[in-house]
């Protein structure tokens, strides 16, 4: 019986609201409900905010003062601060003062800024020092045949790409068993690359 109950109303005429009539056409639109709704809230919303505005303007106290009424004008509409005569007349020792103390500034950002790339070198590894000041290492050996024979990178047990490295200096056991840490990400190594050229 539900099923022809459904059935039915899909048979059935959809009733649509009236619209103007044909005599009253010249009048535009119909308005219905939605629309007499949308208008009066507009209405109502306009009204209460001249009601606010009224009752603003009779609380106000005549007497009312406040310091601020003096140091501002109404510029275009907008109330700008005016600037009294002899306001802020900077000497040339606060100046001094100033500048010292943004030295001083400039100067710790400085110390911390080198502090953190020196940190940062800490965690380079296996990386080239180009910069760093060549030590003199001196190897002594017996006779000459020893000199022209001589292997660093054997001596030093390290593979021949480390041995310029005048710091840490991994050993080829250390680089066997060991993991490198610090930074070895690509963009990280930039990082750090493009900190120690500066």
């Amino acid at each position: 019986m539900s099923s022809f109950r459904k059935a039915l109303k899909s048979r059935q005429r959809n009733h649509h609201e009236r619209s103007q009539p044909g005599v009253r056409k010249h009048l535009g639109l119909l308005e219905k409900k939605k629309d007499y709704k949308l208008r009066a809230n507009d209405y109502h919303k306009k009204q209460n905010t001249l009601a606010a505005l009224r009752k603003k303007a009779l609380d106000k106290n005549p007497d009312e003062f406040y310091f601020n009424m003096i140091s501002s004008t109404l510029q275009d509409g907008v109330h700008v601060s005016k600037k009294a005569d002899g306001e802020v007349e900077v000497t040339e020792e606060q100046k001094k003062v100033m500048r010292t103390q943004d030295i001083k500034y400039v100067e710790m950002k400085r110390v911390a800024e080198a502090r953190k790339i020196e940190r940062m070198k800490g965690e380079l590894h296996l990386l080239d020092a180009d910069s760093k000041q060549k030590n003199k290492h001196t190897f002594f050996v017996d006779s000459k045949k020893d000199v022209e024979s001589f292997d660093l990178a054997n001596h030093l047990n390290t593979v021949p790409e480390l041995v310029d490295r005048v710091y840490n200096r991994p050993t080829l056991e250390t680089l066997e068993t060991k993991s490198i840490q610090g930074a070895v990400e690509p963009r990280s190594v930039r990082v750090c690359v493009r900190h120690e050229c500066r």
